[in-house]
């Protein structure tokens, strides 16, 4: 059993932590970063869900509203959706709670530090510091965090605080610039969400063609495809599209008519993406991709 300083709450540095927006991501993060020895002393929480969740995650943390929270706390995680950030500072600004030289960190994968100006001009000190990982609200959510990369954006004078944050939650800081947050956000999206969109798709189409168990067929093939394109890029393609293979693309293409218009646009346009750049990365002649392109013109 750890003693005197090797325990997280004996080191120095410790903070009051206060989570406004006990969602997902706000009670993940406010319990990682109890395990480091911060104090959760405060939170917000409006739905019963979110309350239970509180409840759950940080036990005996007080639940008030967003000003008491940020009274209560040097450090504010402020982990609401992304529509609400704005007018959430806007607000506690023109209530005149005091943010002086308290923390103030927002998850928004989309929003720098600019967001944050207002409180910034009141003397808080603002961190965006967003966890690349998807939350689904369950218990693996806080273990997920081990190892993850965060999309960090600091003035320079709070980067090392920045990174201390995320190591203690036990995550690999990247730093972004401020003018790039909305690029990296929309890759992360583009990747993760559209994948399970992507996934749930094909998984109703081989229902369709009578395969009782998608998931079961799917999860080998899909995991050695991630492997591949994380590993290989564009080298890591398969299938008949970096074969030039037209007349089975086109076939595909026919079949999806029938079955399921939506996918078919969605097969057209990824279809598409992929000869391109198999065309600049020279796995594909241009004569193949030429008859490709001819099958995937969407008529």
């Amino acid at each position: 059993m750890p003693v005197g300083g090797d325990r997280p709450e004996d080191r120095p540095g410790r903070l009051a932590v206060g989570v406004v927006g006990a969602g997902r991501v706000g009670t993940a993060l406010g319990a990682a970063l109890s395990r480091a020895g911060h104090r959760v002393v405060a939170a917000s929480a409006v739905s019963r869900e979110s309350r239970q969740r509180a409840a759950d995650r940080l036990p005996g943390v007080a639940l008030t509203d967003p000003q008491g929270v940020v009274s209560a706390a040097d450090l504010v995680l402020l982990t609401v959706p992304d529509e609400a950030l704005p007018p959430l500072v806007a607000g506690l600004v023109a209530t005149e709670v005091p943010v002086a030289g308290k923390l103030l960190v927002h998850t928004s994968g989309r929003f720098g530090v600019g967001v944050l100006e207002a409180a910034t001009r009141a003397g808080g000190l603002p961190l965006a510091i967003h966890p690349a990982m998807t939350f689904t609200g369950r218990s693996e959510d806080v273990n997920r965090l081990a190892g993850i990369s965060f999309g960090v954006t600091a003035p320079e004078p709070l980067r090392p605080v920045a990174e201390v944050l995320v190591v203690e939650m036990g995550g690999e800081p990247v730093w972004i610039p401020e003018d790039r947050r909305s690029l990296y956000h929309a890759a992360l999206a583009g990747g993760a969400n559209h994948l399970v969109t992507l996934v749930a798709e094909q998984m109703d189409l081989l229902r369709r063609a009578g395969v009782d168990d998608p998931a079961r067929m799917l999860g080998p093939l899909l995991g050695a495809a991630l492997d591949n394109a994380l590993r290989l890029g564009m080298n890591g393609l398969t299938g008949p599209v970096a074969r030039g293979d037209a007349e089975t693309v086109a076939d595909h293409i026919a079949e999806l008519a029938e079955v399921s218009p939506e996918g078919r646009r969605a097969y057209i346009a990824l279809a598409r993406l992929t000869a391109d750049r198999a065309l600049a990365a020279g796995l594909l002649k241009p004569a193949d991709a030429e008859r490709l392109l001819e099958a995937l013109a969407d008529q």
